[in-house]
């Protein structure tokens, strides 16, 4: 579609809610054109703790209509993307004298399993922890737990599979292309679009503007819309660690902190254990946010408490940090600031409609997105009706419970890839895996080893179906294959895709 035609709706980021709505509103009929600065979920929306979850914790702040609709959301989600979604277990450790009774735990989950809608998430019960396997690796002061059912996702991954599909539905997807100016012209939006490689600046038109930036959602209205003095996000910052696998049990943990706190620790990629996260207001720069000494020392504190093996900061092989975009509400502390979303509308007198998108959570984002057509039929006019919830996302079209069948199916098709490779492909394309495997009948197909189990063929489909332009992308964003290669393997990839891209642009 020519940068000079007249598109509904233009939409400012590539994180969950922007892509989340970019898809929606296309399947409906919508004319869409969507522009990233950097790489997809290259801020928040790929720093989570990566659980599809109603939030157990947000119950304690009364956050019932959020906790709801997550809850029936898991399900939804899983459905439609059961090879990035899969159910988890989780076990919550319990003494006496901690900082929750167990009658309030027992109230929370009671209402955890039966407010929601759940159908196939096997409901909580009540651990012997002196003969459950889950008390291996804790002290021997928990003698009860908890366990109950959430969700898991590659959260990256959900986000650019929902700009594939929106972009196969015939929306105009910009990855490194950052949006300078936005003003009215005419009833219509006028936009600014720099590209990253080529430094050229085209412009496109557009009947209504989404700001779905994420952590600079006010910055865009200040910089690019030119409004002054905003402030509507409170950005808070949450940060993780990654450790040598602490336990083989694949249930995950949920720790309570004296302070009134909470943590996770997740079984992540096979060979690890993601501990997070971390709630504290943040002022700078989302673009230079890091992990501190103090969080990996509160992280390896809180987890100590409760693991027999202490977790040391010498332990930890990676981190990462995100800022959550919080609707700024006025709570006195980050933990408990909302996590719901707020969709406001900036349109007086005729002028072109703005919507700004503050808060969200990815188990949340496709009733996000709903709620945003929503408002966006009420500006510019109605077109399809709601279609998201019945759908599923590209490699998606398998049972939700049928993850070890399409593996099984991979490695008949293809007998020469090692179990964990084809594990490993199911989980990120699901029954995409055979088209980007295409007609490879040997391992020597598979093209250039960069490390680990990453071939020059899986580079080359990152490449070309899924936007990836530098190593980052592909080792941390597309896959997490970026904890398995080293320095020297990593620089390699960086010249093999640096190379290729300037040969076809």
């Amino acid at each position: 579609m020519p940068a000079q035609d007249v598109f509904d709706i233009f939409v400012i980021g590539g994180g969950i809610n922007g892509c989340g709505i970019a898809r929606d509103a296309v399947g409906r009929g919508y004319s869409v054109a969507l522009a990233e600065m950097d790489d997809f979920a290259s801020g928040t929306s790929s720093r989570a703790t990566k659980l599809i979850h109603g939030g157990l914790r947000y119950l304690e702040h009364y956050e019932f209509r959020l906790v709801r609709e997550s809850l029936m959301e898991r399900e939804v989600l899983w459905a439609m993307a059961p090879h990035i979604i899969w159910p988890m277990r989780f076990v919550l450790p319990f003494h006496k004298g901690g900082i929750r009774p167990a009658w309030l735990i027992r109230l929370g989950l009671f209402l955890y399993d039966h407010i929601g809608g759940r159908k196939l998430l096997p409901a909580t019960r009540t651990l012997d922890m002196r003969r459950d396997p889950a008390a291996k690796p804790l002290k021997a002061l928990f003698t009860k737990a908890f366990e109950y059912s959430d969700g898991w996702v590659d959260d990256a991954r959900l986000v650019v599979l929902n700009a594939r599909d929106a972009a196969q539905k015939g929306a105009r997807i910009m990855t490194r292309s950052r949006v300078v100016s936005a003003r009215r012209e005419g009833g219509l939006w006028s936009v600014d679009v720099e590209n990253d490689a080529s430094g050229v600046v085209n412009t496109f038109k557009a009947r209504m503007l989404i700001n779905a930036a994420g952590p600079w959602v006010d910055v865009v209205l200040s910089n690019a819309v030119g409004k002054n003095k905003v402030h509507n996000v409170r950005l808070v910052q949450g940060s993780h660690i990654v450790v040598k696998k602490k336990f083989d049990d694949l249930r995950a943990y949920f720790f309570q902190n004296p302070d009134n706190r909470i943590i996770f620790a997740i079984p992540y990629e096979t060979d690890f254990t993601l501990i997070g996260t971390t709630d504290s207001d943040f002022t700078g720069d989302p673009k230079n946010i890091q992990i501190t000494d103090g969080e990996i020392n509160y992280l390896c504190n809180a987890a100590s408490e409760y693991f027999s093996e202490p977790v040391k900061p010498a332990d930890v092989v990676w981190t990462y940090s995100g800022v959550r975009p919080l609707y700024d509400d006025g709570a006195s502390k980050a933990q408990e600031a909302t996590r719901d979303y707020v969709l406001k509308i900036d349109a007086n007198n005729g002028d072109a409609p703005l919507l700004n998108v503050f808060g969200g959570k990815l188990t949340t984002y496709r009733r996000l997105s709903e709620h945003a057509l929503e408002k966006i039929a009420g500006a510019i006019g109605a077109k399809g009706a709601p279609w998201t919830a019945n759908s599923v996302l590209p490699g998606g079209n398998f049972p939700a419970t049928g993850y070890e069948a399409e593996v099984a199916k991979l490695k008949n098709r293809y007998p020469f890839l090692a179990e964990r490779h084809a594990r490993r492909l199911v989980r990120l394309y699901g029954t995409l895996a055979v088209s980007l495997l295409g007609e490879i009948d040997r391992a020597e197909g598979l093209g250039r080893h960069f490390g680990a189990d990453l071939y020059e063929v899986e580079v080359q489909w990152l490449i070309s179906q899924e936007w990836a332009r530098r190593a980052e992308d592909v080792l941390w964003r597309r896959t997490k294959l970026g904890l398995k290669l080293t320095q020297a393997e990593a620089a390699g990839l960086e010249e093999y895709m640096r190379e290729t891209i300037r040969k076809v642009a």
